[in-house]
């Protein structure tokens, strides 16, 4: 006989297990409730890994996050309802919250090797490219000069070079993206 399994592939004997731990935990049980955590997280691990094969460093914390999230929304739960579709429902939020982080933390930090291509050409003129680079430099506004300067040219960090600037640690990664845009531009228009 095959079990049948809910829309999600659960077998339905799992998902009676699931929600039969939450309810009685929700009525007091303690050990109920602790059991339920502990076989949602595995549950939750098997299904976020699916659907995070490139992000696998970041399955735990968003198992953590979900685990979490289902916690301090625990009351919303309708026992009437599959439990599987309520958890799935919050861990694909919590997903997609994951992505939009990291799609802004990209957007910030989008990568500059083409730009820095274009600075290092070569390094039998070191001195003309300082004394050409400081000249380019002098061209950008201020908010795109001072964090290239304080970072990619002193080495300092974003905390240091916001609190030398007076700018927010995120204006300073915009300054320094964007000045370093510009700079590869000004290059580029020279060639």
């Amino acid at each position: 006989m095959t079990q049948r399994k809910d829309s999600y592939g659960l077998p339905n004997v799992h998902e009676d297990r699931l929600r039969d731990l939450l309810v009685r935990g929700l009525a007091g049980d303690a050990a109920a409730y602790q059991a339920f955590l502990k076989d949602l997280s595995g549950y939750l691990r098997a299904f976020l890994r699916k659907r995070m094969v490139r992000l696998p460093e970041e399955v735990e914390d968003l198992v953590q996050e979900s685990l979490l999230a289902v916690h301090n929304q625990r009351h919303t739960y309708d026992p009437g309802q599959p439990l599987t579709a309520w958890v799935h429902a919050i861990a694909k939020y919590k997903l997609v919250d994951l992505l939009r982080r990291r799609a802004c933390r990209e957007l910030l930090n989008d990568p500059l090797d083409d730009e820095l291509a274009v600075l290092a050409n070569s390094d039998t003129n070191a001195t003309a490219a300082r004394l050409d680079l400081a000249k380019l430099l002098e061209r950008l506004p201020e908010r795109q000069r001072l964090p290239i300067v304080c970072m990619k040219l002193k080495g300092m960090s974003v905390v240091e070079t916001a609190r030398l600037t007076g700018m927010s640690e995120s204006a300073v990664k915009v300054g320094v993206h964007r000045g370093l845009k510009a700079l590869a531009a000004m290059i580029r228009a020279h060639r």
